[in-house]
């Protein structure tokens, strides 16, 4: 049986239980303790006061997610997409993922030995099939045009 989520106390207790576990962002934790039971007029003060004292962080959610996703071959237009169905603001990602160090290119060419053993398609539909695998995990067009056509990535 779970806590009773009625009071600051037991709603401070579950929020940092789950931010234990790992990064959330506000609007994320926020659903989870309704899930659990606990009012809005309870969890706002009690995000308030964990984002006052630093316990919970959209910049560090943002940084742990991108670098999570993007280990794990996404791209930056999936991981985008992503983190705008999660509430956060399209400012604060793209923001995040221009910070985030990640090597687009170079996890787009990652990906790509990694599905297709490196062979660039020999025919249309070869191509087709390499082209929406890499569309679908969030790389940009122009980008897998270049890969696909053995053009240099280095613009990126």
């Amino acid at each position: 049986m779970s806590a009773v989520l009625d009071t600051p106390v037991a709603i401070r207790r579950t929020a940092m239980d789950l931010l234990a576990r790992r990064e959330h962002g506000r609007v994320e934790l926020t659903r989870k303790l309704r899930q659990r039971g606990a009012s809005d007029e309870l969890i706002e003060p009690e995000l308030d006061r964990l984002a006052e004292e630093g316990l919970l962080s959209e910049a560090r959610y943002l940084e742990s997610f991108i670098r999570y996703r993007s280990n794990s071959g996404y791209g930056p237009a999936r991981i985008r997409e992503e983190l705008g169905q999660r509430g956060l603001a399209r400012g604060d990602i793209d923001k995040a993922l221009r910070e985030s160090g990640v090597d687009w290119a170079q996890r787009l060419m990652d990906v790509w030995q990694r599905k297709f053993d490196g062979q660039r398609p020999h025919d249309p539909r070869s191509r087709g099939q390499q082209t929406r695998f890499l569309a679908y995990r969030g790389f940009s067009m122009e980008m897998i045009s270049r890969l696909l056509s053995g053009r240099d990535l280095d613009d990126y």
